[in-house]
């Protein structure tokens, strides 16, 4: 959290004597000429940044740097990429360090999002570092006239038979690894790890759990100053009058700007700035416009709006039909990151250049539209990722990036500190998008599946900024940016399509996406994206037919699954838990099951619940939940526990509590009591996590694994418990009692 330090090639090889950083990212170093073009099959994110140096660092006293260019956002990889690094490298853990995120220092990576840094990053240093480690014990079985194959190394040093040793720090030299990585690395076998697979407690962890700076919120810069932004009431109201020089008096008052609809005040102390937003707002008068639709018939305008639809899957078999049909639609509302600590920027503009400091989750896309809505060349934006608290998805961190940057030109050599308020956080960050999913299927007379149909409606599920015109600020500015045609995202992993094609065999089958351009309300990425709701209302309706099947609940799924990691995952979950065939649940209670393999190409999960449900309220309580994940190989056994016992607890919110609302003009929930979030008197008396560790594996994806089937093994509970089926989303005590008092 220091002021900006722009590095440059030369000065970097000043320092002589160290395996040089140079990562071949075009105008980060413009000496390097451009990489050829790297073979298509490059293990993770070697494929976009395939010089080694862009991954390792080495210096002559022996220090080690590993970089990522993925944000870390509490998922705590950046302690699982220093375990992969020591692990392939023989060092010890405490031994290196990990950079994140900064367009200055790493490779661009694009987003943080998807479940992909241990796929695509972790997989890209893994490689790099066990060539890394060849290359040195190659250099020393030169200095020493050896075969390669008679060294080992240990404690970052390559060791010959007789106990010469040399260090990394002695064998490294400029440009030694400014080479293109290669397709197979020789990784060390797992049997004989030493690193990777530890539960080593994440490094994040200490300065978030004792006061320390550990956000950007916490960043204090030398004669930094203070601003807050005012946001206009509403979607596409328009700034008619708004007279500053009242404003501009005020003592600590150091700039108040108005650019078209932006509106900002300057001050030298945080309060003082408050105190001059809330004087700058009563000064502004807007003129609003009546523009959104009615909450309570959000799932028909949904419905009804213009689509683009495709179908995403069909098979047929027309040798196998069903006897009996069911249908069941599902809903989701829109929902909120609301995120506990508001968003926050740092931005400085000096000597031409403009340095930002954001919790933006893809530090490349965000210099790219800071320095288009600013007219400067992308080369003079340096974008540094630092922790914000809270986000897993597009929340407004990439706005108050935004919003810094656009201050501080017009305060040139000062650091411009920008802070939201709780309000602004709450009515103008992108939301999830709201859902509608339409099933029907038949049972054949064995009681299984004969027909399928799903099809979903939803918005684009990722407005993320690339270009200027996704930023708010940049939107309200005199010469507004345009914001861009929302389009939808590809499959196999797909945006409000994501995991609706199933896992499970079907005779016959249909999926159907229904694409919705138009958005109501500003939407953009939400942890899981439409995989919360896809997952929910399969899983939901598995059980639904596994009850008109006269089926247990967990047999049923295994009846229709043949993926035998798919099959484990399930078997594991349902033993942790006690899941026996036909068994019931004590009075006013409810067991639940569901599983989904993320995007059907990343981690598996499976989860069974008990739920606790107040028949006199409608207050539903997850009593314990028991989960089974497969992710492949594990790098450290608490950071996915974490994972998934996150994606529970925040799964359990948006399925009891969350829902965004809104009037004809106006989003309403601009607080903790109109858009409630789950509590700690409600938080799940236990959560339990089974690992099944696959030693060797690929990595795959398992920070949105849980959260799809957490939120339908909870319905299913509640139905259980109620004999009641609740299919709108939130789960709500009053929707409980509701069904209950029917």
């Amino acid at each position: 959290m220091n002021a900006p330090v722009i590095l440059d090639r030369r000065r970097v090889l000043a320092g002589g004597g160290a395996l040089i950083v140079s990562f071949s990212l075009g105008d980060a170093f413009a000496q390097t000429p451009p990489a050829a073009a790297p073979p298509p099959n490059l293990p993770g994110s070697l494929k976009g940044a395939p010089f080694l140096d862009s991954w390792i660092r080495i210096d002559a006293d022996g220090s080690i740097t590993a970089f990522t260019g993925k944000a870390e956002l509490g998922q705590g990889f950046k302690t699982a990429f220093q375990q992969i690094a020591a692990e392939q490298l023989d060092v010890p853990f405490e031994s290196l360090k990990v950079v994140t995120a900064d367009t200055s220092r790493t490779a661009n990576e694009g987003y943080t999002s998807g479940s992909q840094s241990m796929q695509n990053s972790g997989t890209a240093i893994l490689n790099a570092a066990a060539q890394v480690r060849e290359l040195l014990i190659a250099e020393a079985a030169r200095r020493f006239e050896l075969p390669d194959e008679n060294l080992r190394t240990e404690n970052g040093a390559v060791v010959a038979p007789d106990g010469r040793r040399l260090t990394y720090g002695e064998l490294v030299g400029a440009d030694m690894l400014h080479i293109q990585a290669q397709p197979k690395s020789k990784l060390k076998d797992p049997s004989t790890f030493k690193v990777m697979g530890q539960p080593i407690p994440r490094v994040d962890i200490p300065a978030k759990v004792t006061g320390g700076a550990a956000y950007v919120q916490d960043m204090r810069l030398p004669g930094m100053v203070h601003a807050r932004v005012v946001r206009p009431p509403s979607y596409g109201a328009q700034l008619d009058e708004c007279d500053t020089s009242a404003v501009e008096k005020l003592r600590g008052v150091i700039k108040a700007l108005r650019d078209g609809n932006f509106l900002a005040v300057v001050a030298a102390k945080e309060f003082q700035a408050i105190k001059a937003m809330a004087a700058l707002s009563s000064a502004a008068k807007w003129r609003e416009i009546a523009s959104l639709p009615k909450q309570d018939e959000l799932p028909r305008v949904l419905t009804s709006l213009p689509s683009q639809d495709t179908t995403i899957f069909q098979q047929s078999n027309p040798s196998v039909t069903g006897a009996k049909t069911i249908e069941a639609t599902y809903t989701r509302p829109y929902q909120a990151h609301g995120s506990i600590g508001p968003s926050c920027a740092v931005a400085q503009f000096a000597d031409g250049a403009m340095t930002v400091w954001t919790h933006t989750q893809g530090v490349y896309p965000d210099r790219q539209g800071i320095a288009e809505m600013l007219r400067m060349p992308p080369a003079s934006v340096r974008c540094i990722h630092v922790e914000g608290s809270g986000c897993y998805g597009h929340n407004g961190a990439d706005d108050a990036a935004a919003d810094a940057a656009l201050i501080a030109r017009a305060l040139p050599g000062v650091p411009v500190r920008v802070q939201w308020t709780r309000e602004q956080e709450h009515a103008w960050e992108p939301f999830g998008p709201a859902m509608v999913t339409r099933l029907k299927a038949s049972l054949d007379g064995n009681g299984a599946i004969a027909d399928w149909n799903f099809e979903v409606w939803s918005n684009t599920h990722s407005m993320r900024p690339g270009g200027a015109g996704s930023m708010l600020a940049a939107q309200h500015m005199a010469q507004p940016f345009t914001v861009p045609a929302p389009r939808p995202l590809p499959l196999p992993e797909g945006g409000g399509d994501r995991n609706a094609i199933p896992i499970y065999k079907f005779p016959n089958a249909k999926v159907v996406h229904h694409f919705i351009p138009a958005m109501p309300l500003r939407i953009s990425a939400m942890r899981a994206l439409g995989a919360y709701h896809n997952v929910f209302s399969i899983e939901s309706f598995m059980d639904e037919l596994a009850a008109a099947a006269v089926a247990d609940p967990v047999e049923f799924r295994l009846k229709h699954l043949d993926d035998p990691r798919g099959r484990d995952v399930i078997t594991k979950a349902a033993e942790g838990f006690g899941w026996r065939k036909g068994q019931k649940a004590p009075q006013d209670r409810g067991f639940g099951f569901a599983f989904a393999r993320y995007k059907n190409l990343a981690a598996y999960c499976a989860i069974a619940t008990e739920v606790e449900v107040n028949r006199e309220t409608g207050r539903p309580r997850l009593v314990r939940a028991v989960a089974a994940v497969d992710s492949g190989q594990v790098v450290n056994p608490d950071g996915l526990i974490n994972q998934i016992e996150g994606a529970i607890v925040q799964s359990m919110s948006w399925t009891l509590y969350e829902s965004v609302s809104f009037d004809d003009t106006r989003i309403t929930s601009i607080d903790w009591q109109t858009y409630p979030i789950l509590r700690f008197n409600a938080v799940p008396d236990s959560v339990e996590v089974h690992i099944i560790n696959r030693p060797g594996q690929p990595f795959l994806g398992s920070g949105e694994t849980g959260q799809g089937p957490a939120a339908a093994s909870i319905a299913n509970a509640i139905a259980d418990a109620t004999g009641k089926r609740l299919r709108d989303l939130p789960l709500t005590r009053k929707r409980i009692k509701d069904a209950i008092d029917a």
